[in-house]
């Protein structure tokens, strides 16, 4: 039985007959083959992490300038959170009054990542296009594309950097338990809302908030899930782990939290375009 035979399979058919969840869950998972959403997934998280790094080097230059001529600031700093920060903390932990900062570097690295988060955005909507089965005439043409990517950093970009500030507190601090859960679920909120502009606004299929709903609540509750466990698992890791061996964890970790993210986001996708549930009638 060949790949694309198993959803008609008579054991298959027969369960798709009979239960409306099971022919809806078939018709997600074929349409993520057919629509190349996996190969779709893989140059999102691909982008992404490439934008990763030159933000490490803005990041470094900005603590460069900051702790520049400033002693007492710098032994908070090492003795702070940042210390743990993956292939630059071991520098702020033994040598922070070596970050220097440098304009040339500051104007590449904001280039660099503004350059690898475009491409990111331009392929997300490419692939929510692959999804909703748009037409290539009826897409967007290049310059519309990359003015919604550009929208998408800021607006997208600087949600998720809260919701990550949210996260990591939830994760590493020891406020009150309702606490805990109120902050909880604000990162829910957040990626529910984040995740449904995605669907509705990157699309070039006009969608209404409905239609993308369900998908977007999926998601925005697993993201939050991930992003919480994985805010605890793994900076206690990086914390542990040697320099090299914490740095070659961090960068195979942030690759497939990445590629983690784009999977579940465009199968939320898949799966709003599948819904209504129905049993299957052929």
């Amino acid at each position: 039985m060949t790949e694309a035979g198993w959803s008609r399979h008579d054991r298959v058919i027969a369960l798709r007959r009979r239960s409306k969840f099971a022919n809806t869950l078939v018709v997600a998972l074929e349409n993520f083959r057919t629509n190349r959403t996996g190969r779709n997934a893989a140059l999102v998280a691909h982008y992404g992490f490439l934008s990763v790094f030159p933000l490490f080097l803005v990041f470094t230059t900005i603590l460069g300038y900051v702790l520049q001529d400033r002693p007492r600031l710098q032994e908070k700093i090492i003795d702070s959170a940042f210390s743990r920060i993956p292939i630059i903390g071991q520098q702020i932990a033994n040598e922070p009054a070596q970050l220097q900062g440098s304009l040339l570097l500051l104007v590449f690295g904001l280039l660099a990542a503004l350059w690898a988060a475009m491409r990111a955005f331009n392929v997300l909507q490419s692939a929510l296009d692959d999804v909703a089965h748009v037409a290539a005439d009826e897409r967007p043409n290049h310059l519309r594309t990359r003015l919604r990517s550009l929208l998408a950093i800021g607006v997208i970009g600087g949600t998720q950097i809260m919701v990550a500030v949210l996260t990591s507190f939830v994760g590493i601090s020891g406020v009150r338990v309702l606490h805990k859960v109120l902050l909880s679920l604000g990162a829910v909120c957040f990626n529910i809302a984040v995740v449904a502009a995605s669907y509705r606004w990157l699309c070039a299929r006009k969608l209404t908030w409905n239609q993308v709903a369900p998908g977007a609540v999926v998601v925005g509750i697993v993201f939050a899930g991930l992003q919480l466990a994985g805010t605890a698992v793994v900076g206690r890791a990086i914390a542990n782990a040697s320099p090299v061996y914490g740095t070659f964890a961090s960068v195979i970790g942030l690759i497939t939290w990445l590629g983690l993210h784009s999977v579940i986001a465009l199968l939320g996708a898949e799966l709003n375009h599948v819904l209504p549930a129905r049993r299957y009638d052929g």
